[in-house]
């Protein structure tokens, strides 16, 4: 049975886009902001300097009860608290993932097509990340799945899904529309100097979107 998350504000923290900033003090800015998930990605570092930084960002938020999700990394995820992993298509199954990090990880699985979605589902994914919804320059050569492919995968499965790829402020509402339980900002939350308020903003607008 998957495990309860609100995913309804997703913070991806990547190496490329924090041009020099703390990753531990933007996690902070994030939550303190709204953020409901922090993810952390770094695809160019080592292991050992990866562990190092994801250790500092699950310190920085341990006590406020927003979970970490490290990138494609069960390993570094199992040596960092309670942190979960986010899996991507060319990264081992979730159902060898839970084998590792056990019943009480959150884990995340990336999906193109409703065929991917069924299968994490069947491995025991908690929540889905489903793009790219918009084009986006955080990932080369992605498929563009669009709204009407973000809808499939949503009909298609009972646990969260999670849009990601070229969502900004902007196209909130249409993403929240097509039936998305959670949004996944990257190049969104860096625009500016204070990301705590950028997170606001964002917070704003999803919570506008919902009437709430």
């Amino acid at each position: 049975m998957a495990m309860r998350i609100d995913v309804s504000f997703y913070a991806i923290i990547d190496e490329d886009s924090l041009c020099g900033k703390d990753p531990g003090a933007c996690a902070r800015e994030l939550v303190s902001g709204g953020a409901t998930v922090i993810q952390y990605r770094a695809k160019n570092l080592g292991s050992r300097e990866l562990l190092s930084r994801a250790l500092a960002i699950e310190r920085a938020i341990r006590t406020s009860g927003v979970p970490l999700i490290i990138n494609d990394r069960a390993d570094v995820a199992f040596s960092c608290g309670d942190s979960g992993v986010h899996l991507g298509i060319e990264d081992v199954p979730a159902a060898a993932a839970r084998k590792l990090l056990g019943p009480g990880r959150l884990i995340g699985v990336s999906v193109q097509g409703v065929e991917d979605a069924i299968e994490a589902e069947l491995q025991g994914a908690d929540y889905l990340g489903a793009g790219a919804v918009f084009p986006t320059g955080s990932k080369d050569g992605v498929l563009l799945i669009g709204l009407s492919g973000l809808e499939e995968i949503k009909r298609s499965v009972s646990i969260p899904v999670v849009a990601i790829g070229g969502l900004t402020i902007g196209t909130v509402a249409q993403v929240l529309g097509a039936g998305a339980d959670g949004l996944a900002f990257i190049s969104e939350l860096f625009r500016g100097e204070d990301v705590g308020a950028r997170a606001r903003e964002i917070k704003a607008a999803i919570e506008s979107a919902r009437g709430q």
